[in-house]
C-alpha cells in the first residue's frame, strides 16, 4: 500500500508558478477585533438560517445566532462580542442578496457563557459526536461550504474504507494550509483520529505537496506523539507538485 501511493500520481497536470515564499514563512496571526462585522445566514450548502437575534440585542463570542430548518443546514454563530444593530438583506458572496445580522463590536471579546468543554471523544459515542459538529456550525471549505455532520452520516448502509485529508494546497500564492499543518500539525492529527472514530475507519492518509517539507516533517511528528502502539492508523503521503493536485479526483 505504501509503495503504491508514492507511486501513483494523476495523469496530466499543470507546473505553474507558485509564488509562495513570500508568506510560506510568516506565522499565522490573529486579527484585530473589527469595530462592526456583516454575517450572512447562509454560510453553507442547504436551507438557510433565520436569525436567533433581534435589533439591540447584545450577543457574545461563539453564540448561536442563525438556525435554519431541515436536514441539510448548519448553524451560524457570532465571531465577535457586541449589540446587534441591523438585521436585513445583504450583498452575499454568491452574488444575491442574504439575510444578515450587522454586529457592533464592545470591545471586550467575551464568549458566551454557556459553552461546555467537550469531553475525551474517545468516550463519546459517533452519533453524538456528529451533533457537536453539528452545533458548532462546522461546513468544509471549498466552494460548496457542505455540512460536516452530513458528510459524516454514510447512507444506505455505505461503508467508507479510509479517510484521506488534503493538504495538497497546489494553488500558487496560498499558504494558509501550509502553516496550519505547520503550527496546529497536533490539532489536525486529532481531528482526523475524530473523524475516523465517527466512521469506524481504521486508516487514514494525509496527502501533502514535496514542496512542504517543514509541513510534511511536523504532521509525521505530531502523528507519531500520538501512536498508541507501534502500528500507525495514520500516513503521511508526499504528493507530486503540479496543479491541480488537490482537486478531489486527482487527490483520490
Amino acid at each position: 500500500m505504501i509503495g503504491i501511493f508514492h507511486r501513483m500520481t494523476f495523469r496530466g497536470g499543470v507546473y505553474l508558478p507558485e509564488d509562495k515564499d513570500k508568506t510560506k514563512g510568516l506565522s499565522i496571526q490573529p486579527i484585530p477585533i473589527p469595530e462592526r462585522i456583516v454575517i450572512p445566514l447562509s454560510q453553507h450548502t442547504g436551507a438557510i438560517c433565520e436569525p436567533l437575534l433581534k435589533v439591540d440585542d447584545l450577543v457574545k463570542k461563539g453564540q448561536k445566532i442563525g438556525e435554519g430548518k431541515g436536514l441539510i443546514t448548519s448553524p451560524v454563530h457570532s465571531s465577535i462580542s457586541g449589540k446587534v444593530i441591523d438585521i436585513s438583506f445583504q450583498p452575499h458572496p454568491l452574488g444575491n442578496d442574504i439575510v444578515s445580522i450587522t454586529i457592533e463590536s464592545d470591545g471586550k471579546d467575551e464568549w458566551v457563557d454557556n459553552l461546555k468543554q467537550n469531553e475525551d471523544y474517545l468516550s463519546v459515542e459517533p452519533e453524538r459526536l456528529r451533533e457537536i459538529i453539528k452545533e458548532a456550525g462546522i461546513v468544509g471549505m471549498g466552494g460548496a461550504q457542505f455540512p460536516t455532520h452530513i458528510k459524516l452520516s454514510p447512507t444506505n448502509g455505505n461503508k467508507v474504507d479510509y479517510v484521506i485529508l488534503n493538504g495538497a494546497e497546489c494553488e500558487p500564492f496560498i499558504t494558509s494550509d501550509h502553516r496550519l499543518m505547520v503550527e496546529k500539525s497536533s490539532e489536525i492529527i486529532e481531528g482526523l483520529k475524530i473523524i475516523m472514530r465517527i466512521l469506524s475507519v481504521k486508516k487514514g492518509f494525509i496527502g501533502i505537496e514535496k514542496n512542504k517539507p517543514d509541513a510534511i516533517k511536523a504532521m509525521q511528528i505530531a502523528e507519531w506523539g500520538t501512536r498508541n502502539g507501534d502500528k500507525s492508523a495514520i500516513e503521511v503521503v508526499g504528493l507530486n507538485v503540479k496543479y491541480p493536485q488537490g482537486s478531489e479526483k486527482q487527490l483520490i
